[in-house]
């Protein structure tokens, strides 16, 4: 009976080298092709697929005591959770926010007067600092530095989406906080005036 509960019991040593060899077996046999499952049904999106194909590890190993010591009988039951877990995932998508599309920022009209083109700078420079790190970073990217979506994101480490859903925000942020500045400067000239 102690033989029974050792194995069961993640704490002990023998339950551990247990857990962790069956786990290990687990990812060898069906990492491959639940990948190459998610990839499908992610349309392609390989950093999804992957997270998914981690979090069902993940939840296969919180139910490793329950599963079947043979692996090859856990298949079914790894794809039903990625398959849930897929499933999550696309309706989270759909929930979030429109996504920007990656345009230059070629519509942004320039001025021709020097000074004009000094005070707008200052201006957007003072707004920026009042920006989250991720999302200054981000419009640095996108903008100053005038990266592509896909190599501000692999510069980054995050996903496409990611990058676009924080170019939004950040975009909307930035123009409230120009908006602000401005309100505030016009306050305060007419108290002068």
């Amino acid at each position: 009976m102690t033989g029974t509960t050792a194995e069961a019991d993640p704490i002990t040593s023998t339950g551990t080298q247990h857990a962790d060899e069956k786990m290990r077996t687990l990812y060898d046999m069906h990492a491959g092709s639940l990948l190459r499952t998610l990839m499908g049904w992610t349309e392609g999106d390989r950093q999804t697929a992957e997270d998914l194909v981690q979090e069902t590890m993940l939840r296969a190993w919180r139910n490793l005591h329950t599963l079947h010591d043979d692996p090859r009988t856990v298949r079914p039951w790894l794809l039903t959770v990625a398959r849930r877990l897929a499933i999550d995932a696309l309706r989270a998508r759909s929930a979030r926010p429109t996504e920007v599309e990656d345009e230059p920022l070629t519509r942004i009209p320039t001025t021709t007067q020097p000074l004009e083109q000094i005070l707008d700078r200052h201006i957007l420079r003072d707004a920026l600092t009042h920006l989250s790190p991720t999302h200054r970073t981000v419009l640095i990217e996108i903008y100053v530095l005038n990266q592509p979506v896909r190599q501000t994101a692999q510069r980054l480490g995050i996903p496409e989406g990611t990058v676009k859903s924080r170019t939004y925000h950040a975009l909307r942020a930035l123009r409230d906080t120009l908006h602000n500045q401005h309100t505030h400067h016009l306050t305060t000239t007419h108290r002068v005036a």
